[in-house]
């Protein structure tokens, strides 16, 4: 869920074609962020793929096409185009054999019942909400995402909340730009040692999570109801076996599953009152995991300590009436990004469509076709 959304609340969806440990890779070697070699003999004489970079004209991640430029040019056009609504990519339709995706624009049956010739969507992210996956496999297209690129950056990201929540950083910046001095703004502020921070879904960056909180000295415990017995002992760290025996305990709880229809919603009105009155809610994964009305009101009526938000139910609009609160740190999606994973991001998923392109091999695929 900046994912984002990894966990293992994905059911799995069967065996994959070349299956590593935690699913398709990128080449059957390695995952190394090595671009291929120059094309030789026959490759000269293979035509020339159409490959697309959608993003969202409203809310842009690509500022330009390099790094794929530099993987694909030798075997496919690439074209970076800005949408407003998948309407707008309708001329392209019968064009794209390969579509890299970034996250704001949906794509529904509407669009991909007229993708002809596309073999396969990539996801530019963990996320892949924004494609139906269903409608996308029965026209015989692959979708994939790059579901590792951001483990550490979501991961930090989600710690980072969580310390400025409890060390009070919201009301101690904003008495200082006020020109106040006064420590007594953080009145509320408390130990972070013995605390209990509560992770809601345990794969990769829920997982790295858990080990930097448990860094931290937090008692760090987590509810994910895919995985093995056993992972909590793996990793060092208590075991839920619901959501309900985790909410009444958890100082913190940090959230991180995908956005499917099972964990729509997963945290609402009814397990934000579970929570306990001193406890922040942290959602680093995708915002309809979490009900924006219902967290509205839980911070209103003050039924939980804070929130801290790298997504929302309404982005980025619903983020205006947040600001109200003191006890809610809002940041604009941005969990995912550091200079080193984008570049990352953008590598793989180049790497998967050439693969994909080239050799028939479909790495990280989503759905079945």
């Amino acid at each position: 869920m900046t994912t984002d959304a990894d966990s293992s609340f994905l059911a799995r969806l069967g065996p994959p074609d070349q299956a590593g440990e935690e699913g398709h890779r990128i080449a059957p070697d390695s995952g190394a962020l090595t671009v291929p070699r120059e094309p030789s003999g026959d490759e000269n004489v293979r035509k020339k793929y159409e490959v697309f970079i959608v993003d969202s004209a409203d809310v842009s991640h690509g500022e330009e096409d390099s790094i794929e430029q530099g993987i694909l040019r030798d075997c496919a056009d690439v074209r970076l185009i800005r949408l407003h609504s998948e309407e707008e990519f309708m001329p392209y339709a019968s064009q794209a054999d390969a579509i890299i995706l970034w996250h704001h624009v949906q794509f529904t049956s509407v669009l991909l019942g007229k993708l002809a010739r596309t073999r396969l969507i990539v996801r530019n992210g963990v996320g892949y909400d924004n494609v139906d996956v269903a409608a996308a496999g029965a026209s015989g297209i692959r979708v994939a995402n790059v579901p590792d690129y951001g483990t550490e950056e979501v991961a930090d990201h989600a710690i980072a909340l969580t310390l400025a929540l409890i060390r009070q950083l919201k009301p101690l910046m904003a008495d200082v730009s006020k020109g106040g001095w006064e420590w007594r703004a953080a009145l509320s502020c408390g130990r972070i040692r013995g605390r209990v921070f509560g992770v809601v879904g345990c794969g990769r960056i829920g997982t790295a999570a858990a080990l930097r909180a448990k860094a931290f000295g937090f008692d760090v415990r987590f509810y994910d109801p895919y995985l093995a017995s056993g992972y909590e002992k793996a990793i060092g760290v208590g075991r839920s076996s619901s959501l309900e025996e985790l909410l009444p305990v958890a100082d913190v709880v940090s959230v991180h599953t995908p956005l499917t229809q099972e964990t729509r919603h997963l945290i609402a009105g009814r397990e934000l009152t579970r929570m306990k009155k001193s406890a922040y809610l942290v959602n680093t994964a995708r915002g309809p995991v979490v009900s924006y009305d219902a967290l509205f009101d839980a911070l209103s009526q003050g039924a939980i300590a804070g929130a801290g938000l790298d997504v929302i139910e309404d982005e980025p609009s619903g983020a205006t009436a947040l600001q109200q609160f003191p006890n809610c740190i809002v940041t604009p999606h941005s969990a995912f990004y550091s200079q080193e994973s984008l570049i990352e991001m953008r590598t793989k998923s180049a790497l998967i469509v050439r693969d994909a392109l080239l050799h028939g091999r479909y790495a990280n695929v989503v759905n079945r076709v």
